[in-house]
């Protein structure tokens, strides 16, 4: 049997994030006895590192001071070519714009790309930046159906270029367990929340108005908004413009998801934009009742009616009718949180997606 080829998975830091969880996840999960990873990283500090020493991961640090560092291209390169890495593939943007240039210098690699947010969020300089390297890779991996057809339309990639690799969830961190709710949620009746980094795309104002509309239903009811982000003032003040600062939690990014997942009575995703969402993902394999936005890669995941509920970005009145719904109608949350579980579980497993990366790996090389 031939040796396992090397691979160097790279992201910018091994922190919280769905890019940075989605690498480390892969990294942990491919076969063995097929691929040899490796973690390449600028900030090696972070949860996700210490889950790949754990597993047995290599990580290496490759110092960038700015991406236009030319002495920690030569690093990437040369680590390359000394290891005999026959596969380079970058997670996130940073990674993207810096990791495939001097990977595709090393001359010996396969280089692939990801793409899983979609590039009209993002400045001019990057998106200009990430088509450029669109050029340099033998492949571009795209995490759901709509940033595919992102990429066909919006950016002219070649069709023959793109592989789709869905998210993999870890159903056995995420699955549909009930038990205390946390200390902040204790004494609520009943929890609509949302987990997920404070970005104006989340569009999570209007999960603050549309339950201002229905807070009075009742008694005890509480929102929680679980996350850290550059909105978290904007939003805390609206809470308060709202009248509903007092039943509203606001707890800071945290590793302990699951914990706070099983407080949730109704998960709610109100994004603006959106690819294909580890929270969702997450909210569902708990087992939670999802309202999630038709945009971006939720109606991949969501089937209305079945596995959740769809409504329109930026409608609080549509967002408040389907919470009247699942607030008054405890059978169809339980029908909806089940089938939800069960449809992660059978289709958007980590061993799912570790097995179709290892496919898009071992055609490209």
């Amino acid at each position: 049997m031939p040796a396992p080829t090397p691979v160097l998975l790279m992201v910018r830091e091994l922190n919280l994030g769905g890019s940075e969880r989605q690498m480390a996840e892969i990294a942990k999960a491919l076969d063995r006895s097929r691929f040899d990873p490796r973690a390449g990283c600028f900030r090696p500090a972070g949860l996700r590192g210490e889950e790949l020493r754990a597993a047995g991961v290599p990580i290496v640090r490759f110092p960038v001071p700015s991406l236009a560092s030319v002495k920690g291209a030569l690093r990437i390169a040369a680590y390359v070519r000394e290891q005999g890495i026959g596969l380079v593939h970058t997670f996130d943007t940073p990674a993207n714009l810096y990791g495939v240039p001097a990977a595709r210098m090393a001359g010996s690699a396969v280089v692939v790309s990801s793409q899983r947010a979609d590039r009209r969020l993002m400045p001019r300089l990057y998106r200009h930046g990430l088509r450029v390297t669109d050029h340099l890779v033998d492949g571009i991996v795209v995490n759901c159906e709509f940033m595919r057809r992102h990429l066909l339309d919006d950016e002219r990639v070649p069709a023959g270029l793109i592989h789709l690799c869905y998210n993999g969830i870890d159903t056995g961190a995420f699955r549909r367990v009930r038990g205390p709710r946390p200390e902040a949620l204790r004494d609520a009746s009943l929890v609509v929340g949302v987990v997920c980094v404070l970005r104006p795309e989340k569009g999570l104002e209007t999960l603050l108005d549309a339950f201002a509309e229905v807070h009075d239903m009742e008694p005890g009811m509480k929102l929680a908004v679980v996350g850290s982000g550059p909105c978290l003032a904007d939003l805390q003040e609206r809470a308060r413009a709202l009248g509903i600062a007092q039943d509203c939690v606001f707890e800071p990014a945290t590793p302990r998801v699951a914990d706070w997942l099983a407080g949730i009575d109704i998960f709610v995703l109100p994004s603006v934009s959106e690819a294909f969402s580890n929270s969702l993902m997450e909210a569902m394999a708990c087992g939670c009742p999802v309202a999630a936005t038709r945009v971006g890669g939720n109606p991949e995941l969501v089937a209305h009616g079945e596995t959740g509920m769809l409504f329109e970005p930026r409608d609080p009145a549509a967002l408040a009718q389907t919470l009247r719904l699942l607030i008054r109608e405890p059978a169809l949350r339980s029908e909806l949180g089940c089938n939800a579980a069960r449809a992660i579980a059978s289709q958007f497993s980590l061993a799912a997606a570790a097995r179709r990366m290892g496919e898009i790996y071992a055609e490209l090389l």
